[in-house]
């Protein structure tokens, strides 16, 4: 597999850094000398003989062996997080990898299920696999900030106990250029979280794509009836929330007669001209005509929350009379019918 991901922020980060570096070693590496390397060993301090020692301990350096890089091999590029994109999950990093903690076990079962459909749209080879652990084979990244093509194998699990649901990624392998290391605790932190952010994406990318159709559900089931705005005056009420009546209206509006040649959202004013269909149509859609002539309206639409209200005027701004809009009501409910059946 030879996968390139990047997220958005990540993406921004990289080309601005590019922009005044000269490569790989320069994203990772401080843009200064390293001259303090070359500073000399401290010395004891000798006292004059009739000098008299006097010490504070605030700025002491405890004596001991220090692990650490140095110099260039200071990494400088910010540490990697783990994207809050699964709804009341927890995320627990140690030097291995990540674990989730999942509200649900739904919740569990469906990120196991988008890290299976994720391995087998990217075609990402498996060592083993079991019910509740996959263990992959290598995948590539190429990322700018790396020297070489970096190489990674993983170990995911999932457990529930005593209402505790985990899902765990951990890095067990590594190489750089083809050729197998040690991974450093550094590296096995950035990737697993990497791996991590891979799935997280996916399930949110997936969930939002369900919340849609869900949407796309519910639009479809838009009631039209005859009420009255905040100012007493009839108007059609259609029960959907302004955004997505907005969305949906022109498609209606399409079948009837109505050809749109103008809107605007922020007004809510939807620029019409109504030529009558023939007595055809009516009959097959099994209402009366709509009471109008076959001229331009302005058709205004109103924001009351959860509903939206429907008004028609002239193009001098005169509305119509209320025994033609109770002629609209009904056969715009037809229409919305007829489109979610047909």
């Amino acid at each position: 597999m030879n996968y390139k991901y990047k997220l958005v922020a990540a993406a921004v980060a990289v080309v601005t850094l590019a922009g005044c570096s000269d490569g790989a070693e320069r994203r990772r590496q401080a843009n200064q000398d390293f001259n303090y390397l070359d500073t000399q060993p401290l010395e004891s301090w000798t006292l004059p003989s009739d000098a008299q020692s006097s010490q504070v301990s605030d700025y002491a350096i405890p004596a001991g062996e220090y692990q650490g890089a140095i110099g260039s091999g200071v990494d400088i590029r910010p540490p990697q997080q783990v994207l809050s994109l699964i709804p009341g999950a927890r995320a627990l990093r140690d030097d291995d990898g990540v674990t989730l903690v999942l509200v649900k076990q739904e919740d569990l079962s469906d990120v196991w299920a988008v890290t299976q459909k994720l391995i087998t749209e990217q075609n990402i080879g498996l060592r083993s696999q079991s019910a509740n652990a996959i263990e992959t084979d290598w995948l590539n990244w190429n990322n700018e900030d790396e020297d070489t093509e970096i190489g990674s194998r993983y170990r995911i699990e999932k457990s529930s106990d005593a209402g505790r649901h985990s899902y765990r990624i951990t890095l067990i392998d590594w190489r750089e250029a083809g050729v197998e290391q040690t991974v450093s605790v550094e590296n096995k932190e950035r990737y697993s979280i990497l791996m991590t952010n891979l799935v997280t994406s996916r399930y949110d990318e997936q969930d939002r794509e369900q919340a849609r159709l869900r949407a796309q559900e519910l639009v479809k089931q838009i009631p039209i009836s005859m009420g009255q705005d905040r100012s007493g005056l009839p108007v059609i009420i259609a029960r959907a929330p302004y955004n997505v009546f907005w969305e949906r209206l022109p498609e209606v509006l399409g079948q009837l007669g109505f050809t749109v040649e103008g809107r605007n959202r922020s007004q809510g004013v939807v620029e019409v001209q109504f030529k009558s269909p023939d007595d055809d149509f009516w009959a097959d859609l099994g209402t009366q005509p709509i009471e109008l002539n076959s001229r331009a309206y302005n058709l205004q639409l109103g924001d009351l929350g959860n509903r939206t209200s429907i008004n028609i005027t002239d193009t001098d701004g005169k509305p119509v009379t209320e025994q033609a809009l109770q002629s609209l009501a009904p056969v715009m409910a037809a229409a919305i019918d007829r489109a979610n059946n047909g």
